[in-house]
């Protein structure tokens, strides 16, 4: 009898602390993308389903939908439920998580640039798995607003993320640097040229991964640049710095990754350089209410104080 009580326990736990029918509203609002025609479909009041949301609210460490024009839009933790709830009430009982079972699967989205995500999602993937192997990993792109409205639960950026609902941390800093393929036959002139605004080169610009500061700072050392190509592909930029005479910006660590394969070199510039480029990972502050989501935090913050 012990045994039995022992080993069905949490199921058990799991049943009682939700109301099962309060999925099936969450279904219809998820489906139909509105408490209002929600409502109509199970022949209920608009006010029945917002309270009802409510309480799912208070269930999870999510807000699960947030308002978007005359309907709603689902947060990411909202994605991932429906994943399990749309395939049946056994599957539900996997992705709930209310007692943060880590031998329950779940997705955990994390959000950055292509250039970013090339850069830093091997190491993060690598320690997610290594503190929670039954985790997957879900790589979008950084927008706006994206962790206030709950649509990734991390963000990885060079940009700055503000809002009172948003916790911070640095990752490591970078410097930029100035790219050219390796036998480019006047690269070495451009900064120390006496009078640069007669020199006529082309310049790339990684426009995503230059922040306000380092973009004026270009700006003063080659105020009359004439930019021919540009591109949000980093492959194609690095292709292009390969096998032409563009000059092209970029943070050191992306430079390493392709310097050997696409035979690339650095020019010099002290004062370009002398300005860090810092990459931090942002999460909502909720976050230390899900165990799970707080451990992938603590995780990745402490794969890259590594040495």
């Amino acid at each position: 009898m012990d045994r039995y009580e022992k080993n069905h326990h949490p199921t058990f736990k799991a049943l009682r602390n939700i109301d099962l029918n309060l999925l099936t509203i969450f279904e219809a609002v998820y489906i139909h993308k509105g408490i209002v025609n929600a409502a109509k479909v199970l022949n209920l009041t608009p006010s029945a389903i917002s309270q009802s949301i409510q309480k799912l609210r208070s269930t999870f460490p999510d807000p699960l939908f947030i308002r978007k024009g005359q309907g709603v839009t689902p947060t990411a933790y909202a994605a991932h439920l429906h994943e399990y709830i749309s395939q049946g009430f056994e599957s539900i009982l996997c992705a709930l998580d209310i007692n943060n079972n880590y031998e329950k699967e779940r997705i955990i989205t994390v959000a950055c640039s292509p250039t970013s995500g090339a850069l830093l999602m091997p190491r993060i993937y690598s320690a997610i798995q290594k503190v929670n192997p039954k985790l997957s990993v879900r790589n979008v792109p950084v927008a706006e607003r994206q962790l206030s409205q709950f649509q990734a639960d991390i963000a990885i950026d060079n940009r700055h993320h503000h809002g009172p609902g948003i916790n911070s941390h640095k990752l490591f800093d970078d410097r930029l640097v100035a790219v050219c393929r390796h036998d480019h036959p006047n690269a070495e002139s451009i900064f120390s040229a006496n009078d640069i605004h007669g020199i006529n080169y082309t310049f790339l610009i990684m426009q995503e991964e230059l922040l306000a500061d380092t973009r004026q700072l270009i700006n003063e050392l080659l105020p009359n640049r004439q930019i021919t190509f540009s591109s949000y592909n980093l492959l194609a930029i690095v292709s292009m710095l390969s096998t032409s005479d563009l000059i092209g910006f970029m943070p050191y660590k992306i430079f390493e990754m392709f310097s050997h394969h696409f035979g690339l070199k650095t020019v010099e510039c002290e004062r370009l350089s002398a300005i860090p480029l810092g990459t931090t990972m942002h999460f909502n502050k909720l976050s230390s209410r899900d165990a799970i989501l707080q451990e992938v935090i603590d995780a990745i913050i402490h794969e890259f104080e590594k040495v």
